[in-house]
Formats: C-alpha cells, sequence, structure tokens
C-alpha cells in the first residue's frame, strides 16, 4: 500500500449449486492464489458460498446452515492471510433473508452488507427469496461475532486513510441512485462488487462501459467480481466477467477465466488528489457508519505500465485522433481572436524547427477556415550567429510551399549593434550573448507585425514554460501562444499527422523538420555547419520532464512517486541515476521560473494539463522549492 497503491484482486470459484463445503474450499484456492500475487482485497461473487443459482433452495434451512457453517471455517481460515476478503452468502436475520456480502480480514468479521436493490424482472426472481438490505447499521451475531450490518458502511485501513472500500451487490449497480454513490461521498476510494450478471449478446459491452462510467462519475476504484463456471446453465449462463477499474479505466479485466485471479493495483493516493481538486465533488449525503482495520504498510509489486508519454497515446489510431482534435482546437482558438479583431495577418517567426512549424500549421488551417488568402500569414526567418543551412533551408522551402509570404531579416548586424551599446563582447557567449539575440527577434516580429496591422503568433510549447527555457519578453512573449499548452513529446507527432496529409513537396520538408536536433540556435554552429547548441543536452531528454510534468501538475504527486513511476516506466532507457538527476533539475527550474508562465500571452488549452496564470495553474513567482527538493534528495537510487 505504499505510494498509495492497493493490490486488488478478483477471483470466481468454480461452484458446484448448494454445496457449500465445495465451493469453500475452492475460495480457499482463490485466497492462497491471491496471497501469493500480492492482494490485499480480494473479491469473490455474489452467493458465491452457495452458488447464485440455487433457486427456492435459499429458503431451506438446510442450505442457509450450510452457507453460516463454510463461513465460519472461511473465518478461520483468513487467520494469518494479510488480505481483505469479501464473501457473497444468503442470512437470515430478524425472520427476513438477505443477499449478503460479509466482509472480512484475518479472523474478524468487519461487516455484512445486505443488497439494496432486488431485482425482480426478466430472468430475475430474486424477490421471491431475498429482503432489499435496510437502509440503517444495526448489530447482529453472525458466527459468533458482534458486527454491523445494514447500509450505509465503509470500511477504513487506519494505516492509510486513503484506502477506504465500501460494497454494493449486483443490481445496486444498475439502478439510477446506486449505493456506491453515498459510499464514495462518505470517504469510498474503492468500491467492490460482488456480481452474479448472466451473459448475454452486447452484455460486456454495457456492463464494462457501466462500470468504467460509475468509477470515472465517482472518482473511484472499483472491482467488479462476476459469477463464473458452475452456476447452473438450466436457463442462464455466467462469464465471470471481472473488471477492474480506476477513474474510468481499465486495469484488468478477465472473462470466462474462472479459477483465475484478476489483479491489478488501485492508486488510492491519486483518486483522493483528484477528489480534492475537483470541488464539485463535496455534496449533501447520508453518513456512513466507518468501520476499520489495522493492515500493515508493504510495498506494492507493481503490475500496471505507466506510459513512457503520457501526453502521447500509444495507439495509432487513437494518436491520430488526438493530433486531430488537437489541431483543430488550435485553430479554432486562433479564428476567434482573429474574428474578434478583424485580423487578416499574422506574423511567426519560422526557424526551421517544430515548434514554429507547427504554429505555421496551425496559423494555415486557420486561415484555410476563415477563407482567408494565405499570404496574410508572414513567415519571418531571421538567421543569426547560429542559423544552419538545414534549419534556414527547410524554413524558406516550407514557407515557399505553403504559399505564405516570407520575410527574411538578418539579425546579426543590429544584435552586435546592441552588443556595442550595453559593452557585450561577442566571444563571450553567456546568457545575455543569447539572450540579446532572442530579444532581438521577438522585436523584429512585434515591428512587423504593427506594420501590417497583424498579430505576433507566439510559437513555445507546453514543456519550454514548465522549464522555463525561453528568454523573458523574447520568445516568451506574443500576442497569441497556440501551442502554449502542447507538450514537446506530443509537438512532433503533430508535425507528423499534418505532414501525412500533405503531397509530398510539403511532406518531405515536414519529415526533416521532424528529423531536425532541437535547439534554439543562439551558439554557432559547428565547423561542418550541423548544429552545437542542442536543447536536451543542456536541460535533459523531453520525454523525462513531460513525465514528471504530467504527475506533477495533472496528480499532485510527490517527488517520490514521480521518481518510482520513472524508473518504472523508463526501465531500460535510463537508469535511476539519471533520472534522479533530471528530476532534480525538473524541480529546480520548474519553481525558479514561475515568473515567466505568471505572465503569459493568451492561448488556447487541448489538453488535461495547461500553466496559464488564467486557469489550471496559480502559483507564487517566489514560492520555495526546499520541500520538494529535500524529499528528491532523501531518494536513494
Amino acid at each position: 500500500m505504499k505510494d498509495g497503491f492497493v493490490a486488488v484482486g478478483a477471483y470466481s470459484p468454480l461452484v458446484h449449486v448448494a454445496d457449500c463445503k465445495y465451493n469453500a474450499e475452492r475460495i480457499k484456492e482463490g485466497i492462497e492464489k491471491a496471497s501469493g500475487d500480492g492482494v490485499r482485497l480480494l473479491v469473490f461473487p455474489e452467493l458465491s458460498l452457495t452458488g447464485y443459482t440455487c433457486g427456492d433452495l435459499f429458503l431451506q434451512q438446510t442450505l442457509q446452515a450450510g452457507a453460516l457453517e463454510a463461513l465460519s471455517d472461511l473465518v478461520m481460515f483468513s487467520r494469518g492471510f494479510d488480505m481483505v476478503l469479501v464473501f457473497g452468502l444468503p442470512l437470515a436475520f430478524s425472520g427476513r433473508l438477505y443477499n449478503c456480502a460479509v466482509v472480512v480480514y484475518n479472523g474478524k468479521i468487519l461487516g455484512v452488507v445486505p443488497k439494496r436493490n432486488i431485482p425482480n424482472y426478466q430472468e430475475f426472481y430474486e424477490r421471491r427469496w431475498f429482503s432489499p438490505g435496510p437502509g440503517q447499521v444495526c448489530e447482529v451475531m453472525v458466527c459468533r461475532q458482534l458486527v454491523p450490518f445494514g447500509f450505509p458502511l465503509v470500511f477504513v485501513c487506519a494505516t492509510n486513510r486513503e484506502f477506504v472500500f465500501g460494497v454494493e451487490i449486483c443490481e445496486d449497480l444498475w439502478v439510477p441512485h446506486s449505493p456506491s454513490v453515498d459510499l464514495a461521498l462518505n470517504g469510498a476510494t474503492i468500491i467492490v462488487n460482488p456480481s452474479a450478471s448472466d451473459e448475454l449478446v452486447g452484455k460486456a459491452e454495457y456492463r464494462r462501459s457501466l462500470v468504467s462510467s460509475q468509477s470515472a462519475k465517482l472518482v473511484a476504484g472499483y472491482v467488479y467480481c462476476d459469477a463464473g463456471f458452475g452456476e447452473s446453465s438450466t436457463d442462464l449462463v455466467f462469464a465471470s466477467h471481472n473488471l477492474i477499474m480506476e477513474n474510468g479505466s481499465i486495469l484488468a479485466e478477465g472473462f470466462c477465466q474462472s479459477g483465475t485471479v484478476v489483479r491489478s493495483e488501485i492508486d488510492v493516493n491519486r483518486l483522493s488528489l483528484e477528489r480534492k481538486r475537483v470541488t464539485t465533488y463535496d455534496q449533501e449525503h447520508p453518513l456512513c457508519r466507518a468501520v476499520e482495520f489495522a493492515m500493515p504498510l508493504k510495498d506494492v509489486a507493481l503490475s500496471r505500465v505507466f506510459d513512457k508519454t503520457p501526453f502521447v497515446p500509444g495507439d495509432d489510431g487513437q494518436r491520430e485522433s488526438r493530433c486531430e482534435t488537437i489541431l483543430r482546437l488550435q485553430r479554432l482558438g486562433l479564428e476567434k481572436r482573429l474574428a474578434h479583431i478583424h485580423g487578416q495577418c499574422v506574423v511567426v517567426g519560422l526557424s526551421g524547427g517544430l515548434d514554429s512549424t507547427l504554429a505555421l500549421l496551425v496559423c494555415i488551417g486557420a486561415f484555410d477556415d476563415m477563407g482567408l488568402d494565405r499570404k496574410g500569414i508572414v513567415a519571418v526567418t531571421m538567421p543569426g550567429f547560429g542559423t544552419t543551412k538545414r534549419t534556414k533551408g527547410n524554413a524558406t522551402k516550407l514557407s515557399e510551399a505553403l504559399g505564405v509570404t516570407l520575410v527574411e531579416v538578418d539579425i546579426t548586424k543590429a544584435v552586435r549593434q546592441h552588443f556595442a551599446d550595453i559593452g557585450q563582447d561577442e566571444k563571450h557567449q553567456d546568457v545575455t550573448y543569447e539572450n540579446c539575440q532572442a530579444r532581438e527577434r521577438t522585436q523584429i516580429l512585434m515591428d512587423i507585425a504593427n506594420k501590417r496591422n497583424g498579430i505576433v503568433i507566439g510559437t513555445g510549447d507546453l514543456s519550454e514554460l514548465a522549464l522555463g527555457w525561453a528568454t523573458y519578453n523574447g520568445d516568451h512573449m506574443s500576442m497569441y501562444g497556440v501551442n502554449c499548452s502542447v507538450p514537446k513529446t506530443l509537438v512532433r507527432f503533430l508535425v507528423r499527422h499534418v505532414a501525412m496529409l500533405e503531397e509530398e513537396s510539403v511532406k518531405s520538408i515536414l519529415l526533416d523538420v521532424i528529423a531536425t536536433p532541437v535547439s534554439p540556435e543562439l551558439l554557432p554552429a559547428k565547423g561542418d555547419g550541423t548544429i552545437s547548441q542542442v536543447t536536451e543536452d543542456i536541460v535533459g531528454p523531453y520525454e523525462l520532464h513531460d513525465f514528471f510534468l504530467y504527475y506533477l501538475v495533472r496528480w499532485g504527486f510527490n517527488p517520490k512517486k514521480i521518481y518510482r513511476l520513472a524508473c518504472q516506466a523508463f526501465d531500460g532507457v535510463y537508469d535511476h541515476v539519471f533520472i534522479l538527476k533530471w528530476l532534480a533539475i525538473f524541480y529546480k527550474r520548474f519553481f525558479a521560473q514561475q515568473f515567466k508562465r505568471s505572465c503569459l500571452p493568451d492561448g488556447p488549452k487541448v489538453g488535461s494539463v495547461t500553466l496559464s496564470p488564467r486557469g489550471d495553474w496559480r502559483m507564487p513567482s517566489d514560492a520555495c522549492a526546499s520541500l520538494w527538493l529535500e524529499e528528491v534528495e532523501r531518494i536513494v537510487p
């Protein structure tokens, strides 16, 4: 459970209808298997001790007594297993029979949760045998233990209070106001559902969608355990469709796999942080009775896969769809701005690099949508001390191929005059040497925009904003920044997406831009004319920084957890010492460079992470990084 990860499992045992001893033995097998997998919360199907399809046998005292005897045996068996167990069985109280889930931990019954919504339609006839569970909690005697019975109940881990779970049973999920709503509003970060949902054509897809949407709406983990092989096939078939979800995403799934542990890890820390962020989550709700249990904290082996590039979908189809959506949003933002100011001219500083190329492509899309002449797009190439033939050539060829207005302004003479004015030695290639060029370029763009009654389009991306890799009042400034919420790892794919849709002459240029190393080109080129200043050699790999950024801003994870996830995601790519080095640099730069983000130009939000001071990220420019850096220093790679 360290770092908020709780290993959960769903197990559909092979059953014999009405054979409680046999079923208990199969459940024991599941407990042993799950224990070997490190599971800490294990869920079995609805009425798993008797079988769901007993029919009128549920009303037989012999079956009810057999179920209680089997439960007593399982409670004893649970001793020594560091695992919370949820079984299903019929239990009689006060002259009524209830379809119940019993929660057991280490030889103790923590509580009994009765099914609230009893289906009595189509193939379901449960109301014939079972009564709806009461909407209050009382004490009942089960297996010589006085335990809470009723609804609502939540179960709280005393050693990790973010690990809170509640139980709803099968049909409870399918009704308009599911019990899980109140459970989640009372702090349950995980909902478990012992279920017996028969299989029909199309039902698996609907069930998957239902569990996914419920876990997303509740910002919760969801463990759905379905009845499987061995249930009576007189009229129905059960396929053990087991699902583990987290906030709408499938972590693990099993189908027709009775006797197999479906396992994953739910991040209750992540869910708790998201609930704190979403302020509309806190609503009026009935208070639950909380039952505590003390479970030792242990390391959790992670089977979950964490993408190296969380901003970039791994699936080709999803990635292309994401690219198309982002490009459309970028265009729409620019189109609104142009419509508002009645603008027909934009000015883009075109370096031949990825970011400025993407900005140019967005401008072209916007102009085409609005029916404006592409000649109103002014691409300005401004060669300086570090400009290479490759980037300048690509900027020129791309402008000509796309039919925009190309303007070339060599900045070397103006920058040398500026050096003379401020007493800067040209041989001293420090930050002043570099920033003088960046600010000269921005001045030129602004003045050309004034002269042509246009606006300057910013090219800087989200990753550069996070690291502060921009010259203040240089490339940091524009009149509308179309790339401001696009991370560097995604820029390349956006340009490639457009390239694949263009004719060969444009496509070849764009592909060469993609293949060009990322560089501000502010230092003189090497003797062979190649780029001497490669950005990632200076600030580190953008894929690492984008990974850090995503989990810092989107989820609020601490450095130790981000480091752990990065080590898993980049296993075999970067060693742990390398990752830790750049994590420390990321935090230093992120905090130190906030002042640049505090005065950003307008620009469209296109994803879940943005650093606009008017939107998602409001941070003081003089905030201290000491707490974060101290935690980084305590990490042992």
